[in-house]
Formats: C-alpha cells, structure tokens, sequence
C-alpha cells in the first residue's frame, strides 16, 4: 500500500475585526479566503466497495468541510467573543454574526478548523495538511507533523 494525499479547495467570503489590534485590521473588513485541505490514507483495496481505488471520495471530503467551515463562516462577520458588548449589540442586525473564542486571525482559525475536521475524519483518513490564503500573497500553514 502506498500513501496518497488528496487535496480539495474551498473558497469563502468573511469579514472580520482584530480586538485590540494597532494596525488598520482592527476595523471590520473582509477577505476572500482560500481553503487547501489535504487528508492522507491508503486507497480501498476492497473490489466490492463502489470506493475501491479512493483514498476517500471527494464529495465526503466536502460534505465535512461544508458542514464543519465554509456553511458556518461564509458571508459571516467573525469576531473575538471578548468584544465588548455594546458592539457586539450594535451588530445584531447582521444575520451572520459569529463570536468565536479566540482572535479570528488566520492562524487561530486553522487550529480550530485542524481540530474540527480531524474529528469528523473516517478513522482511516488523517489529516496531513490546511492552508488557509486570506489575501493573494497572505497565507498560513498547518501541518499535521508539527502538531504531534
């Protein structure tokens, strides 16, 4: 058996605000983000499976994501839980407003994703690598092998 790594991309639209930050991302703006996820597995081997010769079939993959990511934080408004609440009331209109437990950076935001798809993984499947773009030269970079 060999080692295969697959890899889908998912896009997102998302703004957010730095709590506390000094430079201009502490406003509310917006990127468009670019989700690489790549899993690692041995392909089935069994003849009977309508999946023989998959690592794991790539609509499974997106299902996961989806559920997981793109549904929750497409067209979302992220920001820190830690907000003061006045703002956080003032913004009440939006439909999509997501407070999360940490500062919505791109760093933070794949460690919650690593944490969130490994959990939905077939036992069989690992996740190997996320990168999330959130501008077109901007990027950050989880690897599984870092986080052991």
């Amino acid at each position: 058996m060999a080692k295969i790594r697959l890899t889908k991309e998912f896009k997102f639209e998302m703004a957010h605000a730095l709590l506390g930050y000094d430079g201009p991302c502490k406003n509310i703006h917006g990127h468009s983000y670019y989700l690489y996820v790549t899993v690692i597995g041995d392909t089935i081997s069994d003849p009977k499976s309508p999946q023989t010769g998959m690592v794991m079939d790539f609509t499974d993959l997106k299902i996961i994501i989806n559920s997981e990511i793109t549904d929750r934080l497409d067209h979302a408004l992220a920001l820190n839980e830690n907000t003061p609440p006045e703002i956080i009331h003032s913004l009440t209109a939006f439909d999509n407003l997501v407070l999360l437990p940490y500062q919505p950076t791109c760093e933070n935001m794949l460690i919650d994703f690593a944490q969130r798809i490994q959990g939905k993984l077939p036992p069989h499947i690992k996740l190997f690598r996320l990168k999330l773009c959130e501008t077109v030269t901007s990027s950050a970079e989880w690897l599984a092998e870092d986080n052991l």
